[in-house]
């Protein structure tokens, strides 16, 4: 019995370690723009745990700008009263997660589509405050035209202080108003890693642990990703759990490309974060 705890202590200190040492993000700030009132609505569990990553890690003050519903023009594929309804989802998911969560007391989570001006003059704001010390990391987690209008709105002087992380074609082309390359002609930094659906875009039974824990707040983030896997509108989200867009957050928190972040980050990095965290709070 003496030797089975000892082992178990060795793999707890071992697990610690390696979280520990995985928490190294750049220097600057960090801005997320999603979308959630797409017909994909992976960004409410995107949303929770990129929230929960970010308190988890102590990166809580350093976002500076949050931005939901980026599609500006519906499609058909989903209709105006679903579309209604992902917007308050969506601004659920931030507003339930950061109050469980806390530490994001001084962040007003602003509905893209529905607080259009607001949102573009507030992550204008944040572009313009970057410098070469204290840059400025987009997470493009939706369509691209937010970034582009803040773009527009901003400094130019400041755009090579702007770095632009991105996973998946599929958002860098489907604006509206701005395509991909039309972002990167501002001067920003293009920061490309691959398709986190991969890894994170999991078995619904892969999130059991945060489900069946006795942390409300890990519940409450399970919960979102339940709601996604539960939607009505499109069906490729049947029996998945999915969180890809929080890869990118995933990737910034442990360093991005300036100090070797994951760039295939898994289920297990996350729960590892997050249930290091929940044991200390």
């Amino acid at each position: 019995m003496r030797e089975l705890k000892l082992v178990l202590i060795g793999l707890l200190l071992t697990s610690c370690a390696v979280t520990s040492q995985t928490v190294n993000a750049p220097a600057g700030r960090i801005a997320i723009v999603a979308d959630g009132n797409s017909p994909d609505p992976d960004d409410l569990g995107g949303t929770a745990i990129s929230l929960a990553l970010l308190r988890a890690t102590g990166l809580e003050s350093r976002l500076v700008h949050y931005s939901h519903s980026c599609d500006l023009v519906r499609v058909n594929r989903i209709s105006e009263k679903a579309e209604k309804e992902r917007h308050a989802l969506m601004q659920s998911a931030c507003d339930v997660t950061a109050r469980r969560w806390g530490g994001f007391d001084e962040l007003t989570f602003l509905d893209a589509k529905w607080q259009l001006d607001e949102t573009i003059k507030d992550l204008a704001k944040a572009i313009n405050l970057s410098t070469e010390k204290d840059p400025l990391w987009i997470i493009e987690a939706g369509e691209p035209d937010i970034i582009g209008f803040a773009l527009e709105a901003s400094k130019k002087n400041k755009h090579k202080y702007v770095k632009v992380v991105t996973h998946h074609p599929a958002n860098d082309n489907a604006g509206d108003f701005y395509k991909w390359q039309q972002i990167l002609d501002f001067g920003v930094e293009e920061v490309r890693i691959p398709d986190q659906n991969i890894n994170l875009k999991a078995k619904l039974a892969d999130w059991d642990w945060a489900k069946n824990h006795k942390d409300e707040r890990l519940q409450q983030v399970w919960i979102q990703g339940k709601i996604a896997e539960n939607d009505d509108v499109v069906k490729f989200q049947k029996g998945s759990w999915d969180c890809s867009d929080a890869g990118m957050v995933l990737y910034w928190v442990t360093g991005a490309n300036q100090n070797n972040g994951l760039k295939m980050g898994t289920v297990t990095d996350v729960k590892n974060i997050l249930l290091e965290y929940v044991k200390r709070k």
